[in-house]
């Protein structure tokens, strides 16, 4: 399964920075000037997950592969991209390919970084970024309720009662300044609204990027109404990836934080996405597999090679931490912890599978 989180901002809010930080390179050009970052920028990276190394250690396994999200780094957004300002519709169709959006707040002070608003305010740059992707999609659904009004004209008015209904919410949605993911949709509703594929559809997570001693105790009042942000130092999470894990983890240590703020990010946009994991854990490998919430177990078994669907017969479920306390497939058994599960089985997060497939 491969998903995909946009990191988007206003120009020289650290946006770069975090991407290097994330990917441990220097992809994205970190400089001092707006749309430095034209073409955006790809980096594949692993989720943090600490049962990986247990289960490998009963395992015996020869080899750890985590789940990875795919960031990628899109170009500084200024006000009046969606009327084609600064980089504008390629800004907007770069974000349209994501999965998710993390939007990058500048609240870090330093006279040699150039604001483009001319000073730092974290609130009127959230809701620069969140006019322009409101007004970008009320353009498209616009022109859809349009469309829709035309056909509804016709003999066959009665099958786009319910769309008109639905794109005229949308719009009024939109036209309010709000984004369009806060309504309520039906399964049908859900399948129209995918098909304009819109911007403020997508689910986002607010990154504040603070000063370096802000990181443990600065709280952003005027984000505080968001349920999903977390706070972090771009410039020190640049710091710490230069560095070799051990000297990272001692400076962590003295600066009194027990993960990284790149940690939190990775881990936040993970749920952002609604994805949980599952696990498989043998003697070749131990290997972390994603799947969305809600996944039933032939989904699971899916992720791991798509002829497992058609053949799943049934799994071997046990919960990780049973997994590594009664030492494995070979001593589970006895312990009556292992579950035999059928095709409507919802895989739980943590779950260890063992596929039977015909």
């Amino acid at each position: 399964m491969s998903l995909s989180v946009g990191i988007v901002g206003l120009p020289n809010v650290g946006k770069s920075t975090l991407f290097n930080a994330l990917t441990r390179s220097k992809q994205a050009d970190a400089q001092n000037y707006p749309f430095c970052t034209i073409d955006p920028n790809v980096g594949v990276v692993e989720v943090p997950d600490f049962r990986l190394q247990k289960l490998a250690e009963v395992s015996k396994s020869q080899k750890i592969i985590p789940t990875v999200i795919e960031f990628v780094d899109i170009a500084g957004l200024v006000k009046g991209a969606s009327e084609g300002e600064g980089l504008g519709n390629k800004f907007l169709s770069h974000i349209r390919e994501v999965d998710a959006i993390v939007q990058v707040v500048r609240a870090f002070s330093d006279s040699n970084v150039i604001h483009v608003g001319g000073k730092v305010n974290p609130q009127e740059d959230v809701d620069v970024i969140n006019l322009e992707l409101v007004l970008a999609d009320l353009q498209i659904v616009s022109k859809k309720l349009d469309n829709v009004k035309r056909a509804a004209k016709g003999i066959a008015a009665k099958d786009f009662a319910k769309q008109l209904e639905l794109f005229a919410r949308v719009d009024a949605q939109l036209q309010a300044g709000k984004p369009a993911r806060e309504l309520e949709y039906n399964e049908d509703e859900i399948l129209w609204m995918k098909e304009l594929q819109l911007l403020t559809m997508k689910p986002m997570l607010y990154v504040v990027n603070t000063d370096e001693q802000q990181t443990s105790d600065f709280r952003l009042q005027t984000l505080g109404e968001h349920e999903n942000s977390i706070m972090i130092s771009a410039k020190l999470e640049a710091e710490l990836a230069d560095l070799s894990p051990a000297e990272a983890k001692q400076y962590l240590q003295e600066l009194g934080m027990t993960e990284t703020g790149l940690d939190k990010l990775i881990t936040a946009s993970y749920k952002l996405l609604n994805l949980i994991t599952f696990l498989t854990s043998g003697e070749p490998e131990t290997r972390a597999w994603t799947v969305r919430q809600g996944a039933k177990a032939p989904e699971a078994a899916g992720v791991i090679h798509t002829d497992f669907i058609k053949g799943f017969v049934k799994a071997d479920v046990v919960n990780w931490q049973d997994f590594v306390q009664f030492g494995g497939w070979s001593k589970i058994k006895e312990t009556g912890k292992l579950r035999l599960e059928g095709k409507e089985y919802i895989v739980q997060d943590g779950d260890v599978c063992y596929f039977h497939i015909q």
